[in-house]
């Protein structure tokens, strides 16, 4: 009896020891729980993130104010230039909302020219081989970074200026950095050559200017390899895969390569401006056994191009849901980034005389520019004997213009560069803004509940594990309470600024001043404040 008496007071003391430390270890989960109750919850990034949109009031009608102002410009451009037509279109949100036409298609029999006249748009096309390879690639067929060589084999064995040269590459080509020379105008005679004629010049050996994946040179050899890798991955050749899978779902069914496919009453002849007058230019074949045209063959009108420039407008910004396509909006943005970096210009001036340095940059067939007002632009020129032309877009803004000329080498990318500004300027245009995300306004609210003082702050839960160790909490609570009490009474507090989901900032107006507060958040779910300033801004 005393054998028993004494193990069941010793399970006795052993269960009483452990039901302390499970009411102990109760109590610390439920203080844990409570202090991270604002913090306790997770995101789902589709539901977090908010579509950029665009918030001026009336902007169409604003943009349809400038018009009548555009079309002084555009034909002031083309008296001066001596254009013997210009065709411009504006598109809005994807819409061709406004075409002017100037001049003659063909002189002599004094046709004029319509949104519907048909120019060869020139290096313009590159954007379209350039979407063909990344339909293929979104399709499995290639990889961007593929040799060259894997599908002309006669490029494997060129000899490059070191032996630690790599080999050109298709994103290279796409991106005019393959070493080759910069080859205007000679590459535009080349137009009407066949592969046959291609596979020669590639056998007799190329000469470089510099190392691959090196440095920007523009070249329209690369793109006709880009053409010819096409007809070789396809099956078929590059023009019929580009007009299957790009232009009729467009529908542009019109455009073209070869100008003996169009009805004569809409082509626009080429002519050079010479001594005082106008000269024909012989209009250059497009041989369908050639891959030359690749970088510069295409014929098309406002009224078709301006659906090609809304695909590209279409593919901002970033969204979920249906993405009709050709090529999906993901490959199309990947066109628009600065792949290959080719200038700086510190004392760009626009057209209205003030000084804003531009940054240049070439993407996949399409040139890329910033300027210091951070506005972005994307487009690209063309020009062949007889025929100049540029489309401009900028996406932050949903805005575009094309222009298509029939003058040799008319540069009409600076009448567009007009246009878009005073667009911008005259409509009072603002770029899309971003939506606050639930998160960064959960976490201003949190925020807010702890300044001037911070009481309560390390028990918040609300910062990450850096923040105070990062930022010593008595010299924030005294910046705060400076700063509040310079403020003087709270008015308001205004709605957070984001500059993506997960950053941004908010004003506290104050009676004397305003109060200026930044914070950004960390990638864990839920993101936690990382980073905190607050500084005195002017009412």
């Amino acid at each position: 009896m005393l054998y028993l008496a004494f193990f069941y007071r010793i399970n006795m003391f052993i269960m009483k020891k452990y039901l302390i430390l499970f009411i102990l270890w109760t109590a610390f989960l439920s203080c844990k729980s409570v202090k991270n109750e604002t913090s306790v919850f997770t995101i789902k990034s589709s539901e977090n993130y908010k579509v950029p949109v665009f918030d001026d009031i009336g902007r169409l009608d604003k943009i349809r104010k400038t018009f009548g102002v555009i079309d002084s410009i555009f034909k002031d451009a083309a008296l001066k230039n001596n254009y013997p037509g210009l065709a411009i279109g504006i598109v809005v949100d994807g819409e061709l909302v406004h075409n002017a036409n100037f001049g003659y298609t063909d002189i002599d029999k004094k046709i004029p020219v319509t949104s519907s006249s048909m120019f060869r748009i020139a290096s313009m096309s590159k954007s379209f081989t350039s979407l063909a390879i990344l339909h293929l690639r979104d399709l499995g067929k290639l990889n961007l970074d593929d040799p060259v060589g894997k599908y002309i084999p006669e490029m494997a064995n060129q000899i490059s200026l070191t032996s630690d040269a790599p080999q050109i590459t298709i994103r290279h080509c796409l991106s005019h950095n393959t070493g080759l020379p910069e080859d205007n105008p000679w590459g535009d005679r080349q137009l009407q050559d066949s592969d046959k004629e291609l596979l020669a010049l590639l056998d007799s050996g190329l000469a470089f200017s510099n190392i691959p994946g090196v440095a920007y040179e523009y070249s329209n050899l690369g793109f006709a390899l880009l053409g010819r890798i096409i007809t070789k991955v396809s099956g078929m050749p590059y023009q019929q895969y580009i007009k299957k899978n790009i232009l009729m779902p467009l529908n542009m069914s019109d455009t073209d390569w070869e100008y003996s496919h169009i009805d004569r009453s809409r082509l626009a002849l080429g002519y050079r401006w010479l001594d005082g007058k106008y000269r024909d230019e012989a209009l250059l074949h497009d041989n369908p056994d050639g891959s030359w045209g690749a970088m510069g063959a295409m014929i098309s009108s406002v009224d078709e191009f301006a659906r090609y420039m809304s695909l590209h407008l279409s593919a901002w910004p970033p969204r979920s849901g249906e993405d009709k396509g050709p090529v999906g909006r993901t490959s199309v943005r990947e066109m628009h980034k600065p792949w290959n970096f080719s200038g700086f210009n510190p004392n760009y001036k626009y057209p209205d005389g003030r000084t804003c340095a531009t940054a240049n940059a070439y993407g996949y067939g399409l040139r890329w520019t910033k300027d210091c007002d951070d506005k972005l632009y994307i487009g690209h020129s063309g020009g062949l004997p007889g025929f100049g032309s540029q489309w401009q877009i900028m996406p932050d803004y949903g805005i575009g213009v094309v222009s298509l000329a029939n003058r040799t080498y008319a540069g009409t990318g600076g009448v567009n560069m007009q246009v878009l500004d005073y667009i911008v300027k005259n409509a009072g245009l603002k770029p899309r803004y971003i939506p606050t995300s639930d998160i960064l306004n959960i976490r201003k609210n949190e925020l807010m509940a702890l300044l001037p003082d911070w009481i309560g702050a390390e028990s918040s839960g609300i910062f990450a594990e850096n923040f105070f160790p990062d930022f010593i909490l008595p010299v924030l609570k005294k910046q705060s309470q400076d700063l509040f009490s310079r403020a003087g009474k709270i008015l308001k507090i205004q709605d957070f600024v984001a500059d993506n989901q997960l950053r941004g900032t908010f004003i506290i107006e104050g009676q004397n001043t305003n109060l200026q507060v930044y914070f950004t958040l960390t990638p864990e779910n839920p993101p936690l404040i990382q980073e905190y300033r607050i500084r005195e801004v002017n009412k």
